[in-house]
Order: structure tokens, then sequence, then C-alpha cells
């Protein structure tokens, strides 16, 4: 037998593997399919495939390269990968066998084992090490390496002189066939590059297209891609009860999952030791889609909750045989996993989901979630109060109330902070200066009720929509060129929520007849044009780090405004760790109050530390909700 053997009779068997390796992966694909259509119907932009570039190289990278260091070995190991598949599909699948393909190949190769080392050694980085997902995710960089090392390694055969050693061939194409095996294989069988051709298709079939368009900022802005999708309430199902519940498009979204723990380690329940865990939630829906258990889960748990206790099947109840109802209750809906998430995933539109059925159906919201939803059913305010007290602070401010049928330029709407002490202190202030710049808005007492946020996330989507269409038809007698709050969650309902749910309102703000403001956006935009001049102060200005609101900074993209209204009266912000879109949660949204779900911390007391890291004197606070869980702290 001869000691050297032609490249192109090993090359046969890089062809014949390479044609297996594409009918694996066809059929393993196949098979993740079938469990994606377990799911219900959905109406799905098929043209959003042909966007799939565009969406992975720009909106996805947008993401990840908020890590640089991510971005490029992101770029290196998935683009040459791709190089690779391709150019094996050409050369050897089509026997073309063209030398400068070759060329192309060993550097693409290359580009793609620099990307795979670049994987591993962040791998071991004890920052990222305590959030990934370990077993088989460890193995990955080192199985792409070697599908990288084994194609490189037979181009280089056959260009230098078309004769190589068999044993060397034979470990070549064995190296070629592991990386191969990764791909093809672990899409069928669940493996960590399902998420690949996932990952693709979720981008082309994302639940929520709209987050791949412009996303406007200010008082005209309207953000559906943070607004929740609102239920047919004679026709849907009352939320979600099992996997098969979900969308198909929902289910294939969990499986883009990289197990990277970016959502964990911005979650602010999971820091505080409450037992939730965005990424273990999404896999125990993986589970719930396939059946079985989560055992087979290799990341961080719940806290205080054991991998292996929980199973499920796609027609099984998710609570509480996959997933405690704890687990929902904790989440604070801050958004904050969503905007970590480098595969874009819905946690959010999860978490209300679920706990629409746990409300609606089971009625089983815990301890004084249910006295809220009960208040707001009878009183239609969260804490029982009578409507005709919303304004009893303003009673000296000489504010116009309007009567049905009027109309006004500038209409303020107080929200649940009206009846609280704090919050009337805040709002004696805004209309003092709203009027030292010009503005002395109306009000409309005891005709304004609460916008339903509150209902809404706690799951109950019933009571939700009452209070909306009920708010929305006050508006609509009470017409006003500007709505200006405080209160970033009722600013959400207006500018997002409400435009969803009713076509009316959302034309009027389209068409500009009326515009919806933050305070902090009105106040600056005063400040910056000088109709409002601070008067000088005595002395220097103390330092002030600012919390930015979560239904402020993510659900509307602002974070500039209070920030130019602070430096339009000469003071310097100290930024925290943690801020901006980046910003921690403060524990007060999504009802998370209410349910009090126990952990080894309070999710303020977290906070308070980050601003006291700072080193500032001062916390500036946008929302009465994180003014309220933040002063909890401090006194």
């Amino acid at each position: 037998m001869d000691t050297l053997t032609s490249a192109f009779v090993w090359r046969d068997l890089v062809t014949a593997v390479f044609w297996l390796a594409v009918t694996a992966l066809a059929i393993g694909t196949a098979r993740r399919a079938a469990l994606w259509r377990t799911g219900r119907s959905a109406r799905v932009a098929w043209s959003g495939l042909l966007a799939i570039p565009k969406r992975y190289f720009v909106d996805l990278h947008h993401v990840v390269a908020r890590e640089p260091a991510v971005a490029r070995a992101h770029v290196a190991v998935a683009g040459g990968a791709l190089a690779c598949l391709a150019l094996v599909a050409i050369n050897d699948g089509l026997r073309l066998r063209l030398a400068v393909l070759d060329i192309a190949l060993v550097a693409c190769a290359a580009v793609m084992l620099a990307g795979g080392i670049m994987m591993a050694r962040r791998r071991r980085q004890p920052t990222v090490a305590a959030r990934v997902s370990h077993g088989p995710w460890d193995r990955l960089p080192w199985t792409l390496s070697a599908g990288a090392v084994g194609a490189a390694a037979l181009a280089i055969g056959a260009l230098w002189h078309d004769q190589i050693a068999p044993w060397w061939a034979a470990l070549c194409v064995l190296a070629l066939g592991v990386g191969a095996a990764e791909l093809a294989l672990g899409v069928g069988l669940a493996g960590p590059m399902k998420h690949a051709v996932a990952g693709l298709l979720h981008l082309g079939l994302h639940p929520r297209p709209e987050r791949f368009g412009e996303q406007p900022v200010g008082p005209t802005a309207q953000r559906e891609a943070t607004a929740l999708k609102p239920l047919q309430l004679l026709q849907d199902e009352p939320g979600v009860t099992k996997p098969a519940d979900l969308p198909w498009n929902r289910l294939l979204s969990f499986d883009a999952c990289v197990q990277c723990g970016k959502c964990e380690a911005a979650c602010p329940a999971y820091a505080a030791g409450q037992p939730l865990n965005p990424k273990k939630l999404i896999q125990d829906l993986v589970t719930g889609m396939a059946g079985g258990s989560d055992a087979r889960y290799h990341g961080n748990p719940y806290p205080g909750k054991d991998v292996g206790r929980h199973a499920g099947a796609p027609d099984q109840a998710v609570v509480p045989g996959l997933i405690d109802a704890e687990t929902l209750w904790s989440c604070t809906t801050c958004r904050a996993c969503v905007q970590a998430c480098p595969m874009l995933i819905e946690h959010v539109d999860l978490v209300v989901d679920l706990r629409r059925s746990l409300t609606l159906v089971g009625g089983t919201v815990p301890n004084k979630g249910s006295e809220v939803l009960s208040a707001l059913r009878e009183t239609d305010t969260q804490g029982r109060h009578p409507l005709s007290a919303r304004y009893h602070w303003a009673a000296d401010l000489g504010l116009p109330v309007l009567e049905p049928g009027q109309s006004a330029e500038w209409l303020l709407l107080a929200g649940e902070a009206g009846f609280d002490m704090r919050g009337q202190k805040t709002l004696r202030a805004l209309v003092q200066s709203l009027k030292a710049g010009g503005i002395t808005p109306a009000v409309l007492g005891a005709a304004e009720t609460d916008c339903g946020d509150v209902a809404r996330r706690l799951g109950d989507e019933a009571g939700y929509q009452r209070l909306a269409r009920q708010l929305i038809a006050t508006l609509a007698a009470h017409p006003a060129v500007n709505l200006v709050t405080a209160d970033p969650h009722l600013l959400h309902a207006l500018r997002n929520e409400y435009p969803v749910l009713d076509a009316a309102w959302a034309q009027r703000l389209a068409q500009g007849r009326t515009k919806v403001w933050h305070h902090t956006e009105l106040l600056a935009d005063l400040l910056e044009r000088q109709v409002l001049k601070p008067r000088a102060q005595a002395g220097e200005a103390p330092s002030v780090t600012l919390h930015d609101p979560c239904y402020l900074g993510r659900y509307n993209g602002q974070v500039q405004a209070p920030r130019r209204a602070l430096k339009a009266i000469g003071i310097k912000v100290v930024e925290m760790e943690r801020h901006g879109m980046a910003a921690r949660c403060c524990g007060g949204g999504g009802g998370a109050p209410t349910t009090d779900i126990p952990g080894q911390r309070r999710i303020p007391d977290i906070r308070m530390d980050d601003a006291r890291a700072t080193g500032a004197e001062v916390v500036a606070v946008a929302c009465p909700q994180c003014t309220a869980m933040l002063e909890g702290v401090v006194g």
C-alpha cells in the first residue's frame, strides 16, 4: 500500500461526510420544527426571512457589540463557520475541487479557529463563567475549532502537492466530522448548535417584528415593540396554561437561546435571590416543548431551587409542574432581560402570558396583589381611595378642572401619585415649575381613573382593558393637545399600550392631535428654551446620581431628558455603573411590591448600594414608584 494517497481520494470521503451532515441537519431541523408546530397558529410575515441578513448583521450585532470582544469573537466564529460551510458545499459537495476555493477555505477556517479560541478563553473568565451554561456548551468552541482545523488541513494538503499520508488525511476527516456532527446532530438532538438554525429563523419570523423598525423617542413617539399584545377576551384563551398554548414562533424563539446568561446577570430578582432566573425560565419552556425534566440543564438554577425537580410536556400545565408560580410573580417586568438578550427573546411577554392564566383562570395572585385587583375593580384606584381625593393637594394652586366637552392645551394626569404624600409634593413642585414656565395645566379631577398598568402586569387583562377603555373615553370627552404626567407607567400606557388596544387613540397620537409628555421631557424643553429660568443657587450644587426608571428608559427609550433637565439647572450627574438603558430596576414594577416574593435581599437595597458607590449626596428619581421604593431604604 502506498504511503501517500491522493488528497482527492480523501476528499471523496469529505463529500460523503458533507452530504451526510446536510441530511442529518435537515432531519434534525424537521424534528425541532415538529416541536414548534405543537404551538398554536400565528400570523407571521414570511417576508421577514428575506430580512434575516440585515437583522443578523445589524440588529442582533447591535446588541452583541455592547461587549466588543464578544462581538469580534462571534463575527469570527459564526462568520467563519458560514463561509466554511459554503465553500465546502461548493468545492466538495459539488466536487469542483478548485485551488482558489481551497485557499479561501484555509483563510475562512483560520478566522473560525481564531473565533473559537476567543470564545473558549472568554468562557474561562470568572465573571462570564459564573453566568454561562456549561456541560455541552463548554465543548462547543473546541468541536467547532476541530472542524475548522480539519477542513483547513485537507485543503492545505490538496494545495501543496496533492499527496498526503493516509493517517493524516484520516485525522483531518475525523476532525472535520467532529465539527459537522456538532452542527448537524446538535440541532435534532437539542445540542448547543440548535440555536444556529433556530436563531436565524427566529430573526426572520420574530413574534415582534416591530422591534426591527425605527424606535422613536419623545412626546409623539409610539413604541409598539414594548407594548403587550392584548387578548381578544371573547375569543382567545385566557393566557397561557401549557407550552402548546403559545404561538409556534414563540416556541421557536426559545430554541434560539444561547444560554449566555446575560439576562440572568441583568435580572434584579435573580440578584436579590428571588426564585427567578430568566435563562432558566426560557430553558424550562424548551423542556416543556419537547417533554422531559430539567435534569439536563447545565446553568444556574432558580435561587433556592434545585435542578431536576421540574418536568413538563407540551400539553401539560406549566405551573406548577414545570415552573413554580412564585418564579413568575418575582418578575418586575423591567425588560432588563429583554434589553440584554443577544438573541432578542421576549421574556416579559412569556411571564405576563403565564400570569394571565393564573389570574384569570385560577385567581391565585399572592399576598396583596389580589387586594389591589379587588380595589381596582371596586373603586378604580389601587388603594380604595375616593376619586375626588386625587387632586386635594392642588386645591390652592388654581388648576382648572375640565368638564365633559371642554378642551385644554395642557392636561396633567397625576396617576396614583395623587394619593401619596411624597408624590403630592413632587406634583406640587411640578405644577409650580410649569406655571413659572407659562403653563397652567388643567386636570380631570374625580374623572381621572387608574390607567390599568398594575392590573395588566398582574395578569388581569380583563380588568386592564376595562380601565384602559374607560380612561381613553374620558380623555376623548376632555380633549387636550398635550398630556403630561410624572408617572412613567402611565406614560407607557398612554403612548404605547393604548394605541394597540384602541385604533382611534392610535390615530389621534399618530396625527399629532395629542402629544404625551413625561414631566422631565417638558421641563428639559422649557429650560433649554429658557422659557423656564431657574434661580441662581448660593453655594456649590450637591453631587447627584440619577436612577433611570425602567418604564421611562427601556420601555420608552428616554434616558436623556432627565439628564438634560438636571444639566440645565447646573447639576452634573455622577453615573452609577448600571445606568441609562442598562439601569437596574428599583423593584417597583410589574406589581412586584404587591406580590412581595421574598428573596435574600430587597431589590431597592441593591439599587441604593449602586447609588452609594458613586459617592453622590442626592439620588434623582423620575418616577413615583421608584421614589417610594428607594426612599423605603433610606427613610
